[in-house]
């Protein structure tokens, strides 16, 4: 006697299969009927939890077909407990893009005062920075940036961001920024002397960071106030040394930075 399969749906009418996709974390992944997009941060049974990059959680079911990765419908599936960890968050504390191109640059560009601040700039938010296409600059002080702007001449498809040292109210940087800032141009600043100092203390194993008196030179006063050899060349080394991600900055540096890259790469598709 013939077999039959007790399925009696028409060929036509059978979903095609779908790849399986393991849940990774840090894979970034839609889900197919509420659009909710973020990467995966924890996989247990039957469940996935997602965050968006604005840091929201979702639980979701682990259906058959029920995400989107790339635009293509998968089935998510627990991963293996021998599958090795992926890294899951930028120094910057964005979700992490394993083998991600670097963006062609953008015509935009963000400027910061110093050589330092560059360098710290790009040890926490480079990963960030080469996927948007934005570039870095440093200015060496900000008695120019008028002139600079000027030569610039920022536009919709060109803007220019700036992170300036010791904005604060009735500064000489106060009002050199807003003599500058437009539409398509913003300077920002934070209220530390030096980009040292947006460097948490704790971080340093220092408990705060030294009061230098009036008329002494900042970086050279911190190092006497320390006990450091006074090379401050040396000194900005330890203290960049130990910055491994954004938790080692202060939220008032950390903020002025993402609006910059906000500002900046809103300017170009």
């Amino acid at each position: 006697m013939r077999q039959y399969s007790p399925d009696l749906t028409p060929p036509w009418k059978k979903p095609k299969p779908v790849p399986e996709v393991p849940a990774d974390p840090g894979l970034v992944v839609e889900e197919a009927d509420t659009g909710f997009c973020g990467a995966v941060i924890r996989c247990e049974a039957g469940t996935v939890t997602l965050e968006d990059r604005f840091g929201k959680h979702r639980v979701f079911p682990l259906e058959p077909r029920g995400f989107l990765l790339e635009g293509r419908v998968v089935t998510l599936v627990r991963p293996s407990s021998a599958a090795p960890p992926r890294p899951t968050r930028t120094a910057s504390g964005s979700v992490a893009v394993p083998g991600a191109r670097a963006r062609v640059a953008r015509a935009g560009r963000i400027y910061v005062e110093g050589r330092h601040d560059a360098e710290l700039v790009e040890k926490v938010w480079g990963d960030d920075l080469r996927i948007e296409g934005v570039v870095v600059e440093y200015l060496e002080g900000v008695d120019d940036l008028p002139a600079i702007v000027a030569e610039f001449a920022p536009g919709p498809d060109a803007r220019l961001g700036v992170l300036v040292d010791h904005l604060v109210p009735g500064s000489k940087e106060s009002r050199i920024a807003a003599s500058v800032t437009g539409e398509h141009a913003l300077v920002v600043g934070h209220p530390y002397i030096d980009i040292w100092e947006a460097v948490k203390p704790s971080s340093l194993g220092i408990t705060a960071w030294p009061r230098v008196p009036r008329g002494q030179d900042w970086k050279t006063g911190v190092c006497r106030a320390l006990g450091w050899p006074e090379n401050t060349g040396a000194a900005w080394q330890r203290i960049l040394g130990s910055v491994r991600s954004y938790k080692d900055l202060e939220p008032a540096l950390l903020g002025r930075v993402e609006e910059l890259i906000d500002f900046v790469t809103a300017g170009e598709g």
